[in-house]
Parts: structure tokens; C-alpha cells; sequence
């Protein structure tokens, strides 16, 4: 099944709910980062909640940053998410595995730890809207979740999941259901779409079983004057790096430092963090940083 994301509304425009299939996009993550099983679902569900909270901007362009610093061992996970549909991220200790917890899953809460979430809402122009939550489980999805109501005074419900096993990521995604204020006073609708909720064992055991996101939504909808948008739209693992932009970057650096970089290294190599390439300057590259630079110096003198 495709990566893919689709929004749906309920109780006459009361209820906004979005569903993701990340699967793929989360093995290439998984893959390019070589990342631990414990990894691989802490980064996944990560990447599933940028996503589901990209969903709700409106002007092209749109990105959100979700960081998490844990003082647990996977140390910190960093996601840039789209308007788009593209995601990119990368874990701080990408090897680090767990045991399972008592109840026999990946256990992302202890490898996380104790922290902070913080969230940062580029709509394009003026400035970033920031906000920062405590941690409550490092499980994510209820850390997403607190924030979403306390940062934004939306009621939410998350439930996000990735199955990852010998054969590497086979199931990944997840739902965002948001109470709008409208419906928000209807204290029987919102205590039955939490029951509904509460009931799942998770997302992944639903993909697992061939469910579509429109069975989904069905599921926990259907009798709530579900509205499903036709239009789905394609999600993809997708970092905007460039042997430009670390040229670019190394420039920032002054003809000091590069003159001494060609000295000692004979070039410089980059890698990027949140897609694991890697770029190789040459001395010739940092020559003619040089000279640019130079020639930038004596123009502007």
C-alpha cells in the first residue's frame, strides 16, 4: 500500500480526522540511518506525527519541526515535515536497542526518557510559531497528543504505530482526530469517539489486517456523519540537501579555515544528518571558495 495521506470530517464539520500510511518512507529512514529496531519506531512515529500535523496548515510551503530531547539513550529526534507531503528526520544514537517492556513492545517511552517536545510551525513568512511541552511518556503519540491540547487548545486523539521486523518496517502510519469547538459541548460525542479510540489495539494491527484508510475512518466514524475527502495525497521520505548548500555552508567558514582544510585535508567532507548523504569537496572546490571570497572582499572594499 502506497504512502499516502487522507482527511475525512464527522459530526456535521465537528470533527477533523487525518490518516497516514508511512510504511515506506520509514523503512527508507530505517535504511539510510541504519537505525535499531527501538529507533526505527521512536523515528517513525515521529516522522507520522509531523506529518499528521503539517496536515492542518494552509499556505504552500508550510513546514513544521518537531524535536524531542529525551534523557533516555536514543538521546534526540529531530523531524522537518510538509505541507508538501515530505518528511525527513534523523535520531541521535541511531544503534541503541531496548528489551521489550512488560508488555512485550519496543520499548520507545524508556529508550526516549524524561524530556521536553518541541514544536515549530513555519508558515512562510514572519516568524515561527515555537511552543515547548513536557514530555509525559517519550511514547510519543501521547506526548504529540498533550501537546496539541495544551499548546493549541485542541481536544486530540493519536494513535500512531510502526512494525519493524527481520525483514525491516511492514506497517507504519497513524490518526489524528481533533474535536473542533463545535462539537466540543456535545459531552455524549465526544465521550463516545474516545471509547472508539480507546478501544484500538493500534494502527499498525489495523494495516496489518489490509485495512484501508477509508475502513478506517469507517470504523471509528461511520456513524457520525463521516464526510471522507476523495483526494489523497502521496507522502515521501525527502531531504532538500545539495552539494550547493554544503558549499554554501563551508563558505560561511572564511579563507582561513578552508585554506587550512586544503592543507591538512585535501578537502572537506559533510554529512548530512537528516538523510545520511554524504559530500565530498575537493581541494579545487575550496580553491575557488577562496577566490570568490577574495574577490567578494575586494569588490565591497
Amino acid at each position: 500500500m502506497a504512502d499516502q495521506l487522507m482527511r475525512a470530517t464527522a459530526a456535521d464539520g465537528g470533527i477533523r480526522a487525518v490518516g497516514v500510511i508511512t510504511t515506506r518512507l520509514t523503512e527508507e529512514a530505517r535504511v539510510r540511518h541504519q537505525l535499531s529496531y527501538v529507533a526505527t519506531a521512536a523515528l517513525g512515529r515521529s516522522m507520522t506525527a509531523g506529518l499528521l500535523m503539517a496536515s492542518s496548515m494552509k499556505r504552500p510551503g508550510s513546514r513544521v519541526n518537531v524535536r524531542i530531547k529525551g534523557d533516555g539513550p536514543l538521546g534526540g529526534i529531530l523531524v522537518d515535515a510538509g505541507l508538501d507531503g515530505t518528511v525527513r528526520g534523523y535520531v541521535s544514537n541511531p544503534t541503541v536497542e531496548l528489551p521489550p517492556n512488560d508488555r512485550g513492545k519496543l520499548d520507545v517511552g524508556r529508550a526516549v526518557g524524561k524530556g521536553f517536545l518541541y514544536v515549530v510551525r513555519d508558515v512562510g513568512f514572519g516568524y515561527p510559531y515555537s511552543s515547548t511541552v513536557e514530555l509525559i511518556s517519550g511514547e510519543i503519540g501521547d506526548d504529540v497528543a498533550h501537546y496539541l491540547v495544551h499548546s493549541e487548545q485542541t481536544p486530540s486523539a493519536l494513535v500512531l504505530g510502526v512494525f519493524v521486523g527481520q525483514q525491516g518496517v511492514t506497517a507504519a502510519g497513524g490518526i489524528l482526530i481533533q474535536v473542533l469547538p463545535k462539537a466540543a459541548r456535545d459531552e455524549a460525542l465526544v465521550a463516545k469517539l474516545e471509547s472508539r479510540v480507546s478501544a484500538l489495539s493500534g494502527f499498525t494491527p489495523l494495516l496489518q489486517a489490509g485495512k484501508s484508510l477509508t475502513e478506517i475512518f469507517t470504523d471509528i466514524l461511520g456513524d457520525m456523519q463521516l464526510n471522507i475527502f476523495p483526494e489523497s495525497q502521496m507522502l515521501r521520505f525527502h531531504c532538500g540537501c545539495s552539494f550547493d548548500r554544503v558549499l554554501g555552508a563551508l563558505r560561511t567558514l572564511g579563507k582561513s579555515e578552508l585554506q587550512d582544510m586544503i592543507t591538512k585535508d585535501d578537502g572537506a567532507e559533510a554529512t548530512c544528518d537528516f538523510c545520511g548523504n554524504v559530500y565530498q569537496a575537493s581541494s579545487s572546490h575550496l580553491a575557488q571558495l577562496i577566490v570568490d571570497l577574495q574577490t567578494e572582499s575586494s569588490i565591497s572594499g
